[in-house]
């Protein structure tokens, strides 16, 4: 079932992506050479605790997953996709990392994602993560009341493509409200003029993982967690929470 959210909703949806937000800038801040990916999460939680809100991902089990997500932060480095659990790992000089982070305040849900590297960038991994971001900048772009979904996977798969990138092929991005994830599901693959018509209030969020050695499939570690790119090419990860609206889409996770 899809929720049309009112203008008051998007309004305290829109306070919630805030406080996601200000997690990630958090969690950038962190990330430094020597930094255990655990710190970046505590941050994160601070974060949350101080604007009184809480974590959908804490404790989240999909059924897919064999325990319980631990943290507030899915921290993914490198050639990880998505989905990593944040832990004792040190950045070193170099790493692509991707946090992904949601917010639930007074009701309402908000999720986004960014990638950047850590000390010394690599020519290569900045043009990924500029395809990335490029891409989730074309979903969004293509978010308006005259489209459907098939529109916006369209338009970053197209991005994906030109950039020769993979993409995983059985996830993507999803209606958001109340939960973290609702329907619709929001295909990084798709077909324009096709799925569900976009209307005003309708609240979505939209996330490409590019792959940069341009294969669709991918590994899961053992943790039944963490995404992997097969061929052990670097990934990139951005995600915006959005609302369809009469004068154009609107992002909510912004500071």
């Amino acid at each position: 079932m899809v929720e049309i959210k009112t203008d008051t909703a998007l309004e305290a949806m829109r306070e919630a992506g805030r406080v996601v937000a200000h997690a990630l800038a958090a969690a950038r801040a962190a990330a430094a050479v020597g930094v255990r990916l655990r710190e970046l999460d505590e941050a994160a939680r601070t974060v949350l605790s101080e604007a009184g809100a809480s974590s959908p991902f804490l404790g989240y089990q999909p059924s897919f997953a064999p325990i319980p997500f631990p943290a507030v932060l899915c921290v993914s480095v490198n050639d990880a996709v998505s989905h990593g659990i944040p832990g004792d790992y040190r950045l070193r000089d170099g790493d692509l990392v991707s946090v992904d982070c949601g917010a639930e305040l007074d009701g309402w849900t908000g999720d986004a994602a960014i990638s950047f590297i850590v000390g010394t960038p690599r020519p290569a991994d900045l043009e990924l993560i500029a395809a990335t971001q490029q891409a989730l900048d074309a979903g969004i772009a293509a978010a308006t009341v005259d489209h459907r979904i098939g529109d916006i996977s369209h338009a970053i798969s197209t991005v994906a493509r030109k950039a020769a990138c993979g993409m995983p092929s059985d996830f993507g991005g999803h209606g958001i409200g109340r939960q973290m994830h609702e329907d619709p599901h929001v295909p990084n693959h798709g077909r324009p003029g096709r799925g569900f018509p976009l209307r005003h209030g309708l609240a979505l969020a939209i996330e490409p993982m590019l792959m940069a050695g341009g294969h669709n499939d991918y590994l899961t570690d053992p943790d039944g967690w963490t995404l992997r790119t097969i061929d052990g090419s670097q990934a990139a990860h951005f995600e915006h929470t959005i609302a369809i609206t009469e004068s154009g889409p609107r992002i909510l996770t912004l500071p």
